[in-house]
């Protein structure tokens, strides 16, 4: 008798043992809802949906002219090409229109901000720049 008492409180501290070891392990996890997933990095604009495949001559053209080739493609097609591409387009605007209007490229960094949340692709960009244009 004094065995089979002994065989069960042996087993019941073996379980409660596990079952506590297991508990600690759980609670040294970060909460996976609490760990937010980082935006992913782009380094090339180009492989950002939102431009349409028939304006990426017009845009070519546009980057070889500079400040106002860029400004006049925006004003022609802006409104035909979406986020995330657009944000990264108005952001080359802005380093590029930077050196001879700063006011400008403030205002444009300004509107992509405000427009930008941080799931955006292009949002580690626009953070970079941030101190520059504000």
């Amino acid at each position: 008798m004094k065995f089979l008492i002994a065989a069960v409180i042996v087993v019941g501290l073996s379980l409660g043992v596990w079952q506590l070891h297991q508990f600690w392990e759980k609670s040294q996890e970060p909460p996976r809802a609490a760990v937010a997933p980082a935006p992913e990095t782009v380094s090339n604009g180009e492989q950002l949906p939102g431009l349409p495949p028939r304006l990426q001559p017009a845009l070519e053209a546009a980057q070889q002219r500079g400040a106002a080739g860029l400004r006049d493609f925006l004003a022609v097609n802006g409104r035909n090409v979406a986020d995330p591409r657009l944000a990264w387009i108005q952001l080359d605007y802005v380093l590029v229109v930077a050196q001879s209007d700063p006011a400008e490229a403030r205002k444009v960094f300004a509107q992509v901000k405000a427009r930008l949340k941080p799931g955006s692709p292009v949002y580690t960009r626009m953070k970079q720049l941030e101190k520059t244009y504000e």
